[in-house]
């Protein structure tokens, strides 16, 4: 995965270094919370919830902020920097919690990035109608140790997170927990099942890539030689094309943005590079966030002004994604692109001769003075886990998204779980996008791991559906647009 994908990627104390027996001992020693004493039951009854969560050792409350219905928390829990030698320091990690019912079951949700810190429900939370705990990734500002040790960002350690938040919070939720996240948060709900299998009754990883072999991508060279329509395509490679014959404008056009912007180009290097890296992540970033539907918007290149040129690559890949401020909040994910998750390389042979840089590599897009090193073994390692153990997962993909050219899929071994996509969507496909029997099905599985489906979906699942009401503003979908090449 890489560019608008951001860049996705972890690393570890050596997870590319030992085998999947070595990684599972590891899982087994993370550091434990401490735990609270259990309340009786009219103690629990009588405590606020709030009480309860801030009674958990460790936590901490940044702010409540009020939603009809629920209770919202903005809290701080103190981790760990290195689950393996938790007494080498600590560093706190934001996350929300979005409070329900004690009585409901829970959805354990990460984008894989920043959390946001306003009330908001992931899908599966409205099909359950249950609470919904959301956790920053480690290393993403501000839930980022100081001084950071980089080494101690890797798919394992971000595991060893959730898993001592779940330890922790369950003593109060007691029913079910369902663990979700799209693009880089479906991986990381996916990595999560793979170190720490007991804690989830259920898993729905959204439009997770899934690139087990980093140096192997045709995967993605036949995804674009198919994907929508040929008129679509070539519109899109002529206007990326375009954009690289008239290099030299538009490039004067850039510095002049960059200027105004206050932008820098010190981590890619120059302006040179970050402006091929925009127009080469073009077409991907229009998939990865546009519909068929959309290629109407794309100016014909044979007649397009350089103003038209430039506000389409603009407006589909972003000139700032590749700036040094536009870098920085992605690091975490570069370095992880870099050292565990990989990270993807499209020939795009409509650009020969035009091209100097082909796709830049994550260590492009991370500060020189962070060290990185790959690891081929981590996705391995996770593929082989869930094609052979996978339970109760759910892994939903968009037919158009190119994220899904390198997806999960599930072996012999797996057990109660399924891969389904979503005709013509994108990297925002989700269940309710799905036909209508894989739609039914879904949600009536992910209703049954819930302990909440009801007897009426038992008996057809065609009669399943959210049992909580919608809620535009807590059920709106909030996709990045900048750096696209981000899952």
């Amino acid at each position: 995965m890489r560019k608008t994908l951001g860049r996705l990627l972890p690393l570890a104390v050596l997870i590319g270094t030992m085998g999947t027996a070595g990684l599972t001992a590891q899982a087994a020693t993370a550091a434990e919370p401490a735990a609270a004493a259990p309340a009786t039951a009219g103690q629990a009854a009588a405590a606020d919830i709030k009480d309860r969560i801030l009674a958990v050792p460790g936590m901490s409350l940044i702010e409540e902020k009020p939603y009809a219905g629920y209770r919202f928390f903005v809290l701080n829990y103190e981790q760990p920097v290195d689950h393996r030698q938790p007494w080498k320091g600590t560093f706190k990690q934001r996350l929300t919690l979005l409070h329900k019912d004690e009585s409901r079951p829970t959805v354990f949700f990460t984008s894989g990035y920043n959390v946001n810190t306003n009330p908001r429900r992931s899908e599966p939370t409205t099909i359950i109608d249950g609470n919904q705990v959301s956790m920053e990734y480690r290393f993403f500002n501000p839930s980022r140790p100081d001084p950071a040790d980089w080494s101690k960002l890797d798919i394992w350690q971000a595991a060893s997170d959730q898993h001592r938040i779940f330890t922790a919070l369950k003593k109060i939720y007691t029913q079910k927990w369902i663990s979700t996240g799209a693009s880089k948060g479906g991986m990381t709900a996916t990595y999560y099942e793979r170190f720490y299998p007991k804690d989830m009754d259920g898993v729905v990883a959204y439009v997770a890539p899934n690139d087990v072999v980093n140096d192997e991508d045709s995967a993605y060279d036949r995804f674009f030689a198919k994907v929508g329509t040929k008129e679509c395509r070539d519109r899109l490679n002529a206007v990326q094309r375009e954009a690289l014959v008239r290099r030299g404008p538009l490039e004067a056009k850039y510095a002049a943005a960059a200027a105004e912007n206050g932008w820098t180009f010190n981590t890619v290097g120059n302006l040179d590079k970050a402006y091929e890296a925009v127009v080469l992540d073009y077409a991907w970033a229009f998939w990865q966030y546009s519909l068929l539907a959309d290629c109407g918007s794309i100016p014909d290149a044979k007649t397009a002004s350089d103003q038209e040129i430039w506000d389409s690559v603009d407006a589909i890949s972003g000139f700032s994604a590749y700036a040094d401020q536009g870098l920085a909040t992605y690091t975490p994910y570069y370095y992880q692109a870099g050292t565990q998750l990989g990270s993807p390389d499209i020939k795009q042979p409509h650009l020969k001769g035009l091209s100097r840089y082909g796709y830049q590599p994550p260590r492009n897009f991370v500060p020189r003075d962070i060290p990185m090193a790959f690891q081929p073994a981590a996705m391995a390692d996770v593929d082989n886990w869930v094609k052979n153990n996978a339970n109760r997962m759910l892994f939903v993909y968009g037919q158009n998204d190119p994220w899904g050219a390198e997806p999960f899929r599930l072996g012999y071994g797996a057990r109660d779980s399924y891969v389904m996509t979503a005709p013509g969507a994108n990297h925002g496909a989700n269940v309710a996008q799905l036909r209508d029997g894989d739609r039914a099905l879904a949600t009536q599985r992910i209703q049954e791991w819930a302990g909440v489906a009801p007897a009426a979906a038992a008996l057809d699942a065609g009669r399943t559906a959210p049992l909580a009401q919608p809620d535009a503003q807590l059920d709106k979908q909030e996709l990045p647009r900048e750096h696209q090449l981000r899952p």
